[in-house]
């Protein structure tokens, strides 16, 4: 999951400190804000409720379609175009303002959901699946743009809490409406019946953003061409994830090929596309750019094998382990409305340490159930807790982001950030597997099952766990140079 935030570059100054209009008053739902609240983040439901919907539809699809030996690269494909997404979606929202991104990537994306629906073939609906990646990179770029530009500082943790939020139910009832919807009525309409809804958020957004926050961020400076090497970047960035995970579907010797060659197109690209100093931690924007891939990355990657661990070591049904999380998805939003509230700003350096300190602490208490006479809902509360510690740092990411970016620069660190999350999630889940595998927990891949791990050594997830939570202790201490050095 990933939330948002921006400001409208009007040629009118914004109000001085302490100051605010009796809409911005209103906060988010106020007058001038509301059409443009309630149409963005209907946007972002209906993403979620696809992102978790898609999953349970997925292997019933490929099944049909023959293409189970594909089935990987439906979730790949998506990936790998989203990247590219990104950095095209940044630059364009810089150049022109992020109406025409953010369109043509909803456009974009329920184009590929209905390639996707009505798909004969497997190769189809791999096209269909990174049609949907394309969109999808070009809005949540687009969408952080919007709240730079259309919502004062003060309103933007509100707006990120409220993006937050509208993860919880699609978590929830994503599966099961998904589910239901293919058993009785087919696969297709997983994907087919989306786009339909698109069109009511649509009307709402689209006219507000064309009246707070279309055009360039400076309409008086000249305007900007896109960034060509930027670009070369971006494509060697997605074709360097596509053949890494391609790599790792068959870890043989020949797959040590593609993989070098995914790390040669990935490691120069990374360092390009990210503000220098990331990797250094360097104060300000680049730590915060940082914060944001550790936290997403430890927390998804240990969050993979909760479910595995549950049900092949101490004999949960899928359906129970699922639950043992489900408690996650309110606490994340409540940690996103508690960075919201007005009275913790001056301390949101702060809250994010102590929300990665409670990352930390909910990683390294999970693999505590292997220890028989441990009970399971053990797991549900430190996961709870962790998510809550998520929700603030996730939420404040986006906050700072902003607050460091200048308006033209806006869609470019936008960019980094999704980056940096999305990178991130994918490299530590396959050092995650690959430490799993390593001390004979089986493969971890597409088509594992919890009756093929059931043998699974208990050290093997510890192999997980443990690292993830010194890697989010790593975060604590990169949320201490959040604040831009002193000149």
């Amino acid at each position: 999951m990933t939330p948002l935030e921006p400001r409208a570059a009007e040629v009118a100054p914004p109000p001085p400190t302490g100051s605010a209009s009796d809409d911005d008053q209103g906060g988010v739902l106020g007058r001038s804000h509301r059409a443009l609240s309630v149409g963005i983040v209907s946007v972002v439901l209906l993403i979620a409720f696809e992102a978790t919907a898609v999953g349970t539809a997925m292997p019933v699809a490929a099944r049909e379609l023959h293409g189970i030996p594909l089935y990987a690269f439906a979730f790949s494909a998506y990936f790998t175009t989203s990247l590219f997404a990104m950095v095209l979606s940044g630059q364009w929202a810089d150049r022109d303002g992020p109406l025409r991104p953010l369109a043509t990537g909803i456009s974009a994306f329920g184009a590929g959901l209905l390639l996707s629906g009505t798909a004969g073939t497997m190769a189809m609906f791999i096209v269909g699946r990174a049609v949907q990646g394309l969109g999808g990179g070009l809005v949540i770029v687009a969408l952080y743009v919007v709240v730079s530009r259309a919502y004062p500082e003060r309103l933007r943790p509100a707006i990120m809490a409220a993006f937050a939020a509208s993860w919880v139910i699609p978590s929830v009832v994503g599966p099961l409406v998904s589910g239901t919807v293919t058993e009785h009525l087919g696969w297709r309409w997983v994907f087919i019946g989306i786009p339909v809804l698109v069109v009511f958020p649509l009307a709402l957004a689209l006219p507000a953003i064309r009246r707070t926050a279309a055009g360039p961020a400076d309409p008086s400076a000249p305007r900007p061409s896109f960034n060509g090497p930027r670009i070369r970047l971006a494509l060697g960035i997605s074709l360097g994830a596509g053949l890494l995970q391609y790599a790792g579907q068959d870890l043989s010797w020949y797959s040590l090929v593609p993989a070098a060659a995914g790390v040669a197109l990935l490691v120069p690209a990374v360092l390009g596309l990210l503000p220098r100093g990331t990797y250094r931690a360097v104060r300000g924007l680049p730590s915060v750019i940082l914060l944001r891939g550790i936290s997403a990355g430890s927390f998804i990657a240990a969050e993979s094998f909760v479910p595995l661990m549950l049900v092949t070591q101490r004999g949960l049904s899928p359906t129970l382990a699922g639950l043992s999380l489900a408690v996650g998805g309110a606490t994340w939003a409540l940690g996103s409305y508690v960075q919201s509230r007005p009275r913790f700003e001056p301390h949101r350096e702060r809250l994010m340490v102590l929300g990665m300190v409670m990352v930390a602490a909910a990683i390294a208490a999970a693999p505590s159930v292997l220890i028989a006479w441990v009970p399971v809902w053990i797991v549900g509360v430190a996961w709870g807790v962790g998510c809550f510690g998520m929700g603030m740092v996730i939420a404040s990411t986006s906050v700072l982001l902003l607050k460091l970016s200048a308006p033209e620069e806006a869609g470019a660190n936008s960019a980094a950030l999704q980056i940096s999350d999305g990178l991130s999630n994918v490299l530590l889940l396959a050092a995650g597997g690959a430490a799993f595998a390593a001390l004979g927990g089986g493969g971890v891949g597409v088509g594992h099952t919890a009756a093929g791990a059931a043998g699974s050594h208990p050290g093997a997830f510890a192999a997980v766990f443990l690292p993830m939570a010194g890697v989010a202790l790593v975060g604590a201490w990169v949320g201490t140079r959040l604040r831009e050095a002193k000149r």
